[in-house]
């Protein structure tokens, strides 16, 4: 019984290394035993069919929207310092007029942007070309063209830049605005740090975060889907491929991702777009007054128990508000029928009428409620000496 044993042990030894020569050397002879129908599966064709997404992937999400994000690349005039003794009476003096200036080196920039129609326009940063003399776009194919200036928002910091082609080319769709939601899952496509085009993936994190002294008016979608410098300009879109945000800031204290990022809504993306399209600008409405916030503490002191609203604590001479009877001291709480609940909100209020409508503005003032009638004016370009 031994001997059979070690017959047998020997003979199982044999064959398994006479197969792993076989399998090494010559693997065809092996194949050759293979059932008909196993090798039909293992070398049928694919016949150019698509291989269908992994269950929780976002890959066609960001097929479809990659090759309407764009690299924006930007080139301004840099300023050499020259030394102030070249502006010294006595220096030039003995030393002759000083020397013809230099004009500096180039200095070049780097963002990102959305092509939003198949005409060419690009919705990207206000500060990513605010300084650019000139713009090149490089499409995700590698194609580049030069761009031009449309019109920009410094108040949004948005800007709408025209690829200067006669080609269609490829555009993003918008997503519906109401459609967003915190949990929602978000793409972040951009060109961060110059790498290339890159997809980071995260979450909705919050909706209408503002009061974060970014810009004038700020409705922000905040997000944990990663944004580095150099995205600033891309899509922020959602798990259809669909763009729902303009990536604009990052919170960070060391320059890199936290996992706190804001992005421009599409609603004012839109509406942003399709004025400087139309006019080359945007317009808002202005009534000149200054305001901050109602306190319980200030709606105290002024007899009301009741803290919503907007104190009225200057009012520019001569301005639409001063004209229509508004006084300082004086609590906004609706204008033309809606509730103002905080400063921020009768900011945008104001600055969605259009210039020259007449608004009616009902105020709190010594314990009575006053409707009074103002011409909205245009609200000032920001630089321009108006308040």
């Amino acid at each position: 019984m031994r001997r059979l044993w070690l017959i047998f042990a020997q003979a199982v030894t044999v064959s398994v290394a006479v197969l792993f020569v076989l399998n090494t050397l010559k693997p065809e002879w092996l194949n050759k035993a293979t059932p008909a129908s196993v090798v039909a599966i293992l070398e049928a064709p694919d016949n150019g069919a698509a291989p269908t997404a992994a269950a929780g992937s976002y890959a066609q999400a960001a097929q479809r929207s990659m090759p309407a994000v764009v690299h924006i690349f930007t080139t301004s005039a840099g300023r050499s310092q020259r030394h102030p003794l070249f502006d010294d009476p006595l220096f030039r003096h003995f030393f002759g007029e000083r020397p013809q200036q230099d004009p500096g080196q180039r200095e070049s920039g780097l963002g990102s942007g959305v092509i939003v129609s198949p005409e060419g326009y690009v919705l990207t940063n206000n500060h990513v070309i605010e300084t650019a003399d000139a713009i090149e776009v490089a499409l995700n194919d590698g194609r580049k063209f030069s761009a031009r200036l449309i019109g920009r928002d410094p108040e949004t910091d948005l800007a709408v830049l025209r690829i200067e082609t006669d080609e269609t080319l490829p555009a993003i769709t918008f997503s519906a605005a109401e459609n967003m939601a915190v949990g929602d899952v978000v793409l972040a496509i951009g060109n961060p740090f110059g790498v290339g085009q890159t997809v980071t993936m995260g979450i909705v994190s919050a909706l209408g975060r503002s009061q974060l002294g970014i810009n004038t008016f700020e409705n922000y979608i905040q997000t944990d889907a990663a944004i580095n410098p150099g995205n600033s300009g891309g899509a922020l879109v959602d798990s259809g491929g669909k763009l729902v945000g303009i990536n604009t800031a990052i919170y960070s204290r060391s320059g890199g991702s936290l996992g706190i990022g804001f992005a421009i809504p599409v609603s004012i993306a839109r509406d942003v777009l399709s004025q400087i399209v139309a006019t080359g600008e945007v317009v808002r409405g202005w009534v000149g007054v200054e305001i901050q916030d109602l306190t319980p503490e200030l709606a105290a002191s002024f007899g009301y128990s009741d803290a919503s609203g907007a104190l009225i604590a200057g009012v520019l001479r001569g301005s639409p508000a001063d004209r229509g009877g508004v006084r300082p001291g004086d609590i906004l709480i609706a204008v033309d029928g809606r509730g103002v609940r905080d400063p921020r909100a009768m900011l945008d209020m104001v600055a969605a009428l259009p210039p020259g409508k007449v608004a009616r503005f009902r105020v709190r003032r010594g314990g009575q409620e006053v409707e009074l009638s103002v011409d909205v004016g245009r609200r000032p370009t920001p630089g321009s000496t108006k308040r």
